[in-house]
């Protein structure tokens, strides 16, 4: 019998009903080798099951969305209290504003927030909020960052017209001549300037800033009275329990957080500084499920356990060993793995592998011996992995090695 059977099942049936099947990052299509399942059934801590029977030591974590574990059992909880009183309703709960409250006292520059349901709906809407409490068009990011879906920012082309960024600017990370440049030459007409924590884009290693990389960018931003955007999308919580900002050391005047903000609950927020109130109250923002009471509740459990438990602390440190001991297995079957950028989110690079060859042929190896490793994507460290599990997945990783070190060491001749 095919061992996905169900997922080819279900693939089929999808691709009668939904364009592509499975749309985005997760398509088959994406790149992916073929032994990756295509639909999950259960989930719990650091595994998951897919729908062919088949269980899985998870590095994806839902993509980041997932800190503390799958079905954590204080997130669920608060989430099936609130179910007593319901989750959408025509005007906001009162844990809107316990959320808001909770976000402005922990997060140190934040006076205000605001909620929706992703990341990209809020990257997007903090520009607008630049543009319209500066009166300026232009907005700069790093070449090849990720913010979103939007036609802006998206990877893709696919529905895009040559208006959709004819005002964004790039610049090379960490190049701060070239930023400079840019202000430059487009003196008092920027906005904003959004950037991520550190690098990390797909397809290649991440990239983290340089000794001097945030405050000169902080500076520049202050001298020119341009709003800072920090898009911590991804970050958010895995550095540092109170924002990245704090882990690399500068200030932003807005940041966006989603992904592990709920634990697996659609929620993303937006907060920022006094300066930018008026913005935030002009630039129309609105969803009829953004004030989903049971993604709130999840939230305010998920924050509660990151600063009683110090997540932030605990999965770098889990990273960084499982980091080490993966670079020193590779490196046992001389097989040149790094992991780039920090431990609790790492990238795995194998040098001269530009075209991602080998990568994929390794991922597709830990796949067989179920390990969800992504060959292109940034790997998350789930904090629920305890010591037992991370025993089991370096066993399962020393396997992999032995098995990609032939067809790598053929490839090498």
């Amino acid at each position: 019998m095919n061992p996905r059977n169900q997922s080819n099942l279900l693939y089929d049936r999808a691709c009668r009903v939904i364009p592509s099947g499975i749309y985005g990052h997760m398509a088959p299509g994406a790149g992916l080798p073929s032994d990756f399942p295509l639909y999950c059934q259960s989930a719990e801590g650091c595994r998951f099951t897919d729908v062919d029977g088949k269980e899985w030591y998870d590095f994806m974590c839902g993509f980041g969305a997932v800190l503390h574990g799958y079905k954590n059992p204080s997130v669920e909880q608060a989430v099936e209290d609130q179910r007593e009183w319901g989750g959408v309703f025509n005007q906001p709960s009162s844990l809107m504003v316990e959320l808001a409250e909770k976000l402005v006292s922990q997060i140190d520059f934040a006076d205000w927030a605001v909620f929706a349901k992703n990341g990209s709906d809020l990257t997007s809407w903090a520009l607008r909020v630049s543009r319209e409490q500066s009166g300026r068009e232009y907005v700069v990011k790093a070449r090849g960052a990720y913010h979103g879906v939007d036609a802006w920012c998206d990877p893709g082309l696919g529905g895009r017209i040559s208006s959709d960024r004819s005002h964004i600017l790039e610049f090379e990370w960490n190049d701060f001549e070239e930023l400079e440049s840019l202000f430059k030459q487009y003196s008092g007409k920027i906005a904003s300037v959004i950037l991520t924590p550190y690098h990390h884009p797909s397809f290649a290693p991440s990239v983290l800033p340089d000794p001097s990389f945030w405050g000169s960018v902080e500076n520049l931003c202050r001298t020119h009275e341009t709003a800072l955007i920090l898009d911590d999308v991804r970050c958010g919580w895995r550095l540092d329990d109170s924002g990245s900002h704090n882990y690399f050391g500068f200030t932003p005047d807005l940041a966006v957080y989603s992904k592990a903000l709920g634990n697996g609950y659609a929620i993303s927020a937006c907060v920022g500084t006094e300066k930018f109130r008026d913005g935030a109250s002009d630039v129309f923002l609105t969803g009829s499920s953004w004030n989903d009471a049971y993604a709130m509740a999840a939230s305010l459990a998920s924050l509660k356990l990151s600063t009683e438990n110090r997540v932030a602390s605990s999965v770098l440190t889990k990273g960084k060993f499982f980091c080490a001991q993966l670079e020193k297995l590779a490196n046992q079957f001389e097989i040149p793995l790094k992991m780039t950028g920090v431990p609790s989110m790492p990238y795995p690079w194998i040098d001269g592998d530009d075209n991602l060859y080998q990568i994929q042929a390794l991922c597709k190896v830990a796949a067989s011996h179920g390990l969800y490793f992504h060959p292109y994507h940034n790997w998350f460290i789930s904090d629920s992995m305890n010591d037992a599990d991370m025993d089991v997945a370096l066993g399962l990783s020393q396997k992999t090695f032995e098995v990609f070190s032939d067809s790598f060491s053929r490839s090498e001749r």
